[in-house]
């Protein structure tokens, strides 16, 4: 059983919904990257998602392109990205980690090489925006020989064939997009999205994660009550750039998902 698996199959049992928090690697620096990310795992975080920062990000609303362009003035690359893994895994062996990003760094690093130094490094999954089923082959071949899962992004202007594609190549779970447009635009209402996601759960039975636009401990219990993971980036993301230093932003941190983590449990 993998991390992901392992991680769904507990939660399942709790009658949980799993929250996954999502920042930039490299924001705004190496050594508050992994403060923040061994708070992540120590206060609520069930998953974790590292964003692979990237000079063109498409899908990314203003407050995650700050974020990216913070990462690069620091020094980030995607060599140093593994090598956040690899110091996280040092302390936290069963959190599971996601790469978020896009296919340029990927291809610019090397196809297979980035697969077999991803998966050494510690990470289970990636999400790529730009890599859709019909380009696939590119880089799937070199994921599954290392046992990397790829999560698919299905969004609310799916339509049906394409929603049955997209269920079809993801593995380890989906990533539904809640809101058209980039992250952090606008807010996700739970009243559109439940019969969403009962329309994608026809089509697979990995687990489905919620994002963009969740930014409340009272939206991550709306949507908890139907999906089987919540994902929140800007947010935390905004909040960590708020506070000024390594220490409060690490605090910053560990009480915004402390909050959000409070309304998992569907019991």
């Amino acid at each position: 059983m993998t991390r992901i698996e392992a991680v769904f199959a507990a939660l399942k049992k709790q009658n949980r919904a799993a929250l996954i928090p999502f920042i930039m690697g490299y924001d705004p620096d190496r050594e508050t990257t992994l403060a923040v990310l061994d708070a992540l795992a120590t206060t609520g975080a069930d998953l974790i998602e590292i964003g692979i920062p990237f000079s063109d990000p498409m899908a990314d609303g203003p407050v995650i392109q700050a974020a990216g362009q913070r990462a690069l003035l620091a020094g980030a690359k995607v060599a140093k990205i593994f090598e956040l893994v690899r110091e996280f895994r040092k302390k936290h062996a069963e959190v599971p980690i996601i790469l978020m990003g896009y296919f340029n760094p990927i291809y610019h690093y090397g196809n297979e090489r980035f697969c077999k130094d991803a998966a050494a490094a510690g990470v289970d999954g990636l999400i790529l925006v730009d890599l859709p089923p019909e380009e696939e082959q590119e880089l799937t071949p070199f994921m599954e020989a290392v046992g990397l899962k790829l999560i698919r992004l299905v969004a609310p202007t799916s339509l049906e064939g394409r929603l049955k594609l997209l269920a079809e190549s993801a593995s380890g779970f989906i990533y539904y997009v809640s809101v058209t447009g980039i992250t952090g635009a606008k807010s996700a209402v739970a009243v559109d999205l439940e019969k969403q996601i009962a329309g994608v759960r026809a089509h697979t039975k990995l687990p489905i994660a919620v994002g963009f636009g969740i930014k409340t401990a009272a939206q991550v219990k709306a949507m908890a009550a139907f999906s089987d993971a919540v994902v929140v980036g800007s947010a935390l993301v905004d909040k960590m750039a708020q506070a000024q230093g390594k220490d409060a932003k690490v605090a910053a941190a560990k009480a915004f998902i402390a909050e959000l983590a409070t309304g998992l449990s569907r019991s």
